[in-house]
């Protein structure tokens, strides 16, 4: 049923229709599925030129098998279920959200570590916090915090106990929006020298010129954009 999880017949024709080149929507649609539950399956499988459905399907049996394994623990158990939320609505929006920042480029554990400090409500975990969370190994989320430590998306601090923790602030994407900018700038000062290199006028030139006036204006604009947002879209929690 669209509801329940995705059977191995199901994978099977999301493979097919991958290998025909359907879009991610129309193959939710010719399985009755929303094209978030494709998208995801797709993206956390091997993406659309290496998804296999035999694959895919023993890679979810493994999956179902850790997370039962690791239920009596209850190392995710009190966080999701918070405010009253529902832990499988929960962890079903964390893999969308995963998702997500996948596409946008971002590799799979940098996107799982951000994920879940993002929706951790005081957007602050320790190491062996995410490890646990994530069942990966302290090398892969000090890797991970590495890069999004570079990104803007991430900082470190000291808690009381002089333990390192890791801060998502409240203004993750406008410092991420800052840096991005800031290595925009480095590619306009860079094109402009390159500019005096190949000569004003060349072909060379000319669009070394076009690139650096193109993403100067970008840079601008993206650092107006984000200094208004922030002074006027950002809310507290309870408002």
């Amino acid at each position: 049923m669209p509801g329940g999880r995705l059977t191995q017949q199901e994978r099977q024709q999301i493979a097919l229709g991958l290998a025909d080149g359907l879009p991610y929507a129309e193959i939710g649609r010719r399985l009755d599925r929303p094209t978030s539950t494709i998208t995801r399956e797709v993206m956390r499988n091997g993406g659309p030129t290496a998804y296999r459905a035999d694959l895919a399907h023993l890679a979810t049996e493994r999956r179902a098998h850790r997370r039962r394994q690791a239920a009596p623990r209850g190392g995710r158990q009190t966080p999701e279920q918070a405010h009253g939320r529902d832990p499988e609505a929960v962890r079903a929006y964390e893999e969308t959200l995963t998702t997500v920042f996948m596409q946008s480029g971002m590799p799979k554990m940098m996107s799982r570590v951000l994920v879940c400090l993002y929706t951790t409500d005081d957007g602050t975990l320790t190491a062996s916090e995410l490890v646990q969370r994530l069942q990966v190994s302290p090398a892969s989320v000090s890797k991970a915090i590495t890069f999004l430590e570079s990104q803007g998306l991430v900082r470190r601090e000291r808690d009381e106990r002089r333990r390192e923790r890791y801060v998502v602030g409240e203004d993750v994407w406008y410092q991420a929006m800052i840096a991005s900018a800031r290595a925009l700038a480095q590619v306009v000062e860079v094109s402009r020298q390159g500019v005096g290199v190949f000569g004003p006028g060349t072909p060379a030139g000319t669009r070394l010129e076009n690139v650096a006036r193109f993403l100067d204006f970008v840079h601008e604009s993206t650092v107006r954009a984000a200094e208004q947002a922030r002074e006027v879209l950002h809310t507290k929690p309870g408002t």
